[in-house]
């Protein structure tokens, strides 16, 4: 009995093992005694190793994944410490499992034809576990970086296999799947160190030109050290185009990324401010609506119409009259 101690439990029938327990249940000594030393004991140690092996993947996590972190990138960083902890977590339940006797070889089919099986059904998830896989290949962003990808802008806070967690600027959490980000246009918005802030403004048409030129040069100058100097930086003043109730001009402004959103609100402000100053007017659309009667088409030219003007005028003027006659006689 004591040889068979040592043996596994895969190597003793189901018949010994449970005679085994009511020996053990009914006070035998001996039965107890082999319960404890054959099945209880390595049972313990099995889970020990794997605590243990825990406790080692998670260092060996840390210890690789830190300097990647500080000295290369905190994307990579994060994705080598969670292959080095899976990979010695495997490798210790693998080799504990093959202690007590398990044979990984069936253990290894039944797990690929599993595999399979679960591929097919969870082809969403494969797909999104590619896609995160080429995420953190190629790294067309970075955890830190604002991007706007799958309909959504926000901060970069981790890259997952699967998932990808992004943080609103209103601070809302938001994971989205890899496979969706990967599958569409992805606009890296940190990743130049400037950007180029633009307000569009429109003003009357009775405003000189260089007048009003003067005043936004004047609210990009208020601008002082935001806007970034050198060659194709700086900021300009653009005519764009003449629309159909003012001229609309373009105001340009380099700026730091970072400062990108407060510099805009900012230009705006001073646009307002100093085209109120310099009295120029910011027009809103209008329509004149010109209104004749029939009886003042024959009166003198001070009405406005010219004589290619007054027929048609007349003419429509005396279809209407036909017209409300007509539906007046249907009317009775």
């Amino acid at each position: 009995m004591v040889e068979n101690a040592g043996e596994s439990i895969t190597e003793k029938s189901v018949e010994t093992v449970l005679h085994t327990v009511q020996r053990a249940i009914q006070g035998d000594i001996e039965a107890i005694t082999l319960l404890a030393a054959g099945y209880l004991l390595p049972a313990a140690l099995s889970l020990l190793a794997i605590f243990v092996g825990y406790l080692l993947a998670s260092y060996l996590s840390r210890v690789a994944s830190g300097p990647v972190c500080r000295r290369v990138d905190q994307t990579l960083g994060k994705f080598i410490g969670k292959v080095i902890f899976y990979g010695v977590l495997l490798g210790v339940v693998g080799a504990v499992l093959s202690q007590v006797g398990v044979k990984l070889g069936g253990l290894a089919t039944i797990l690929a034809a599993a595999g399979f099986a679960i591929g097919l059904a969870f082809q969403g998830t494969l797909s999104n576990f590619a896609a995160g896989v080429l995420l953190l290949v190629f790294r067309p962003f970075k955890v830190g970086d604002v991007i706007n990808a799958a309909g959504v802008m926000g901060k970069v806070n981790e890259i997952d296999l699967f998932t990808t967690t992004l943080d609103t600027p209103d601070y809302r959490r938001i994971i989205v799947p890899n496979s969706s980000i990967s599958g569409s246009t992805i606009e890296n918005v940190s990743y130049h160190q400037h950007r180029r802030a633009e307000v569009l403004v429109g003003v009357a048409y009775s405003a000189d030109i260089d007048r009003t030129r003067e005043a936004l040069t004047h609210a990009c100058l208020a601008l002082g050290d935001r806007v970034i100097q050198g060659e194709g930086r700086g900021f300009m003043v653009i005519m764009s185009d003449l629309g159909s109730s003012s001229v609309n001009w373009m105001v340009r402004a380099w700026v730091a990324s970072a400062d990108f959103f407060a510099a805009r609100e900012m230009l705006t402000v001073e646009v307002k401010r100093q085209l109120d100053s310099a009295g120029i007017t910011i027009p809103f659309p209008q329509m004149d609506i010109h209104l004749f009667r029939e009886g003042a088409m024959d009166a003198e030219s001070d009405s406005g119409l010219n004589a290619r003007q007054r027929p048609r005028l007349r003419a429509t003027a005396g279809e209407l009259h036909r017209d409300q006659a007509s539906w007046a006689d249907r009317a009775v």
